[in-house]
């Protein structure tokens, strides 16, 4: 049975993809049997030059559709008035294939996902092509689009407030990444022998950055994450997509304890402070461990004993709400070169610019 199964498995595709030939053939007939149809760019009335065959890839198997195709000459648009009416995609894979590898590749990693892909649906998809898809479903959509409703927010909020004398803490967290990107030009070819990897289009991949934010609520030593979008996208568009959030009501600044949590960056807090006045603020801490560690690098040896028990002593003492102590004894340090004297120069100001965003004792025991 085993080996029967597997070999009717291994043919499904074939099978059905011949039983939906007929099928296609017999309910679309009028539109197989077209011969003029109106150009949807300029109305004019546009003979058939042409019926080819189309191959398409759905979940039943490979299809062949013949489609009459017109090629409105004063407009240069060529159409196929079958395409429309069948709802086919642009390119081979057709839709119930482009969302179950969209729900693949956001669950599990793409070589997963390729995997899976081929032993659910009985045809391949490359490592290559996968991103590719996730990528067009989502172009389009906004924050808002991706957001939970504001009910199941709320909800939420009120599940965990229940009870409590304090109000639920609610943390919203604006960061960046460099992310890695093929440019457009990378899908081109050089002359040669085809499927030669020697000549292929060369490229050099492009590194932007990817801005975004995410809300999330505290739940004791749990973070329970609410709603997040990151894009590739400017400052403008970040904060664009925030203030749409917060419009729409998606951050109940006035059922929580509101905390911005962010690195250093000055455009961040200007941006964010008149957006949530009401909001308390807090520094990314690994931002701030950053500059310690550039200072400890260049007064010390880098990876020398005494610069990580200095970073580790001053990380502490800012973690328990030390600021003025630290600002007051850093002076004090001799610098061993005009460079950590600068780097030196650079933490005291960066740490005078965010003292009130350091955390506190009453902070932390706040939650």
């Amino acid at each position: 049975m085993e080996e029967l199964t597997h070999a009717v498995w291994a043919g499904r595709q074939e099978l059905t993809g011949q039983l939906t030939a007929p099928l296609l053939a017999q309910r679309f007939a009028a539109e197989q049997a077209q011969r003029q149809a109106p150009c949807p760019r300029c109305g004019r009335e546009v003979e058939a030059r042409a019926v080819p065959l189309r191959p398409v890839e759905t979940r039943v198997g490979k299809v062949e559709v013949a489609r009459p195709y017109c090629d409105c000459v004063p407009c240069r648009h060529g159409f196929a008035p079958l395409a429309a009416a069948l709802g086919l995609a642009e390119g081979r894979k057709q839709f119930a294939l482009q969302r179950a590898a969209a729900r693949l590749t956001t669950e599990v990693p793409y070589e997963t996902a390729r995997d899976l892909f081929a032993e659910l649906t009985g045809m391949s998809l490359g490592t290559e092509r996968l991103p590719t898809v996730p990528t067009a479903v989502a172009e389009g959509l906004s924050g808002l689009d991706v957001a939970p409703p504001r009910a199941a927010i709320a909800a939420q909020i009120a599940a965990v407030a229940a009870g409590k004398r304090r109000r639920p803490v609610l943390v919203m967290a604006l960061d960046g990444a460099y992310v890695p990107l093929r440019p457009e030009t990378a899908g081109g070819g050089r002359p040669g022998r085809k499927h030669h990897r020697a000549k292929r289009a060369r490229w050099q991949g492009e590194w932007p950055e990817a801005k975004g934010f995410r809300c999330y609520r505290v739940a004791g030593e749990r973070i329970v994450h609410l709603r997040s979008w990151q894009q590739v996208q400017n400052q403008e568009e970040v904060f664009a997509a925030l203030e749409q959030v917060k419009t729409a009501g998606l951050i109940p600044a006035e059922r929580v304890r509101l905390w911005v949590l962010a690195d250093g960056a000055a455009w961040i807090w200007e941006r964010l402070t008149p957006l949530f006045p009401t909001a308390r603020q807090i520094l990314a801490y690994y931002h701030c461990a950053q500059y310690l560690h550039r200072v400890a690098a260049l007064q010390y040896s880098e990876d020398s004993e005494q610069a990580q028990e200095w970073v580790e002593a001053l990380l502490a003492r800012l973690f328990v709400g030390e600021v003025a102590r630290v600002l007051r004894d850093l002076p004090h340090l001799q610098p061993t070169s005009d460079a950590a004297a600068a780097a030196l120069a650079n933490l005291q100001a960066y740490l005078v610019t965010h003292r009130h965003r350091l955390p506190t004792g009453s902070q932390r025991r706040g939650g």
